[in-house]
């Protein structure tokens, strides 16, 4: 689900920004620290239920026109119990 949505042009800078602040002698090790923590890095956010921004931006926006039709019928409602009494 998660792998999908996430850049791995992304992860790949994220996970190149850690390695990048350890020391020199570990450096050596970098390839196969750079796959381990790639993993880790793509296991430890796909628990997070991460979504795009893309994604996010629609919901917004599904959300926003929901609230604007709520509040016309609430003031319909009121109208028509207006006209009741």
């Amino acid at each position: 689900m998660f792998e999908n949505r996430l850049d791995p042009k992304k992860l790949d800078e994220l996970a190149r920004g850690v390695l990048d602040k350890l020391p020199a002698g570990f450096q050596t090790m970098q390839q196969d620290m750079e796959k381990n923590l790639r993993a880790a890095l793509q296991a430890a956010l796909a628990k997070m239920e991460l979504v795009t921004r893309d994604e996010f931006e629609v919901q917004s926006a599904v959300l926003q026109r929901s609230r604007e039709k709520l509040e016309a019928l609430e003031a319909r409602v009121a109208e028509l119990e207006k006209q009741l009494k």
